[in-house]
């Protein structure tokens, strides 16, 4: 697929199915492109749609078929915007930085990655009133074959990160501030411990959506 040119071509690439239950276009919105007039489309659309299919299917969808819907702060950004982000200082890492996940087109196939900057309302409530994000960070390790997660203070927002072969690392801006979890490194928590944390998440993949069947 070009990159698109026209009106009628960003639609084509918003509508790509990206999973069960995301689209490209989920992840295209920007309030950076929308101030500074910047468009945000993938220079590689090839590229991103595929990185992006398996950061959905493997991330994604188990997050939503857990807690129903999920938000996406900050979804896919092109090369062009995020270096104009970062240039003026808007929360974005250089390009060149290795764990700059929301370019999900990179030029070489080495570096594949996607990821993005979502929020669980279910549990962002109870953040809110003041409940541990560790809970949450402990739970995505125990569940997901992530790469990278990075929490934010504001509604315990979060960068989630998918790799071919995941680093396995947990960062925070929320006190206790750093590294939760290196890459490469045991959680100090037991898997009891961690468990008791999130003894009262729903169950794992325990919403059962309604079966998409064919005509006929």
């Amino acid at each position: 697929m070009r990159p698109p040119r026209s009106m009628r071509g960003l639609e084509t690439l918003g509508r790509v199915r990206l999973s069960r239950y995301f689209f490209m276009r989920d992840f295209l919105y920007s309030e950076i492109a929308n101030i500074h007039q910047l468009s945000n489309i993938p220079e590689n659309p090839d590229r991103a749609i595929e990185n992006g299919r398996s950061f959905c299917q493997l991330l994604m969808d188990p997050l939503e078929e857990t807690f129903g819907r999920i938000a996406v702060r900050s979804g896919y950004r092109s090369p062009t915007l995020n270096s104009f982000g970062n240039r003026n200082h808007l929360n974005c890492a250089r390009n060149d930085n290795p764990l700059e996940c929301h370019i999900w087109d990179r030029g070489t196939a080495d570096r594949r990655i996607a990821g993005a900057s979502v929020v669980i309302p279910w549990f962002a409530d109870q953040y809110e009133t003041g409940r541990d994000w560790r809970d949450l960070a402990w739970w995505l390790h125990d569940h997901l074959a992530y790469s990278e997660i990075w929490f934010f203070p504001r509604l315990c927002a979060f960068n989630l990160v998918w790799r071919p072969v995941p680093l396995r690392r947990i960062d925070s801006y929320i006190a206790p501030r750093g590294s939760l979890l290196q890459a490469g490194q045991e959680p100090q928590e037991t898997m009891a411990e961690r468990q008791r944390r999130y003894a009262d998440f729903p169950p794992f993949r325990g919403i059962r959506m309604p079966l998409v069947t064919g005509p006929g």
